[in-house]
């Protein structure tokens, strides 16, 4: 049998926010292969402040942010630091309203997950 705790968080819809590239697929993926509801949400290519909310309003709202250079090695993207500055500034509401904000420059996707995984059952344990 289930723990009720399992339960509640595996039951919790979970918002991913995030510049490309800081890891916002790869660690929906870990989620979802372990139970859990998780979403990624493209605010970093809306004008629309609080896109996040309106479209999944997520009961756990998690912020992956990443340095320009790492993004640019990561995905080998082909953008200039402006059009990152951009992404953050679009968002920056979803940053100041993440449950969980995780900078993954230094850090593997194992990394990411185990601290997601923690943050998320320390987060169904206070609710």
């Amino acid at each position: 049998m289930e723990s009720p705790i399992n339960n509640k968080r595996n039951q919790l819809l979970i918002g991913v926010v995030g510049v490309c590239a800081s890891g916002k697929s790869t660690l929906i993926e870990g989620l979802v292969k372990q139970g859990y509801r998780a979403r990624h949400i493209a605010q970093e290519h809306s004008y629309v402040k609080d896109m996040w909310r309106r479209i999944t309003n997520p009961d756990l709202l998690i912020f992956l942010d990443a340095s320009f250079a790492i993004c640019c090695e990561r995905k080998k993207l082909d953008w200039t630091e402006k059009d990152y500055d951009e992404e953050q500034r679009r968002l920056g509401h979803a940053r100041d309203h993440a449950n969980l904000y995780i900078n993954t420059s230094t850090l593997d996707r194992e990394d990411v997950l185990e601290i997601v995984v923690k943050f998320i059952d320390e987060f169904s344990l206070r609710e």
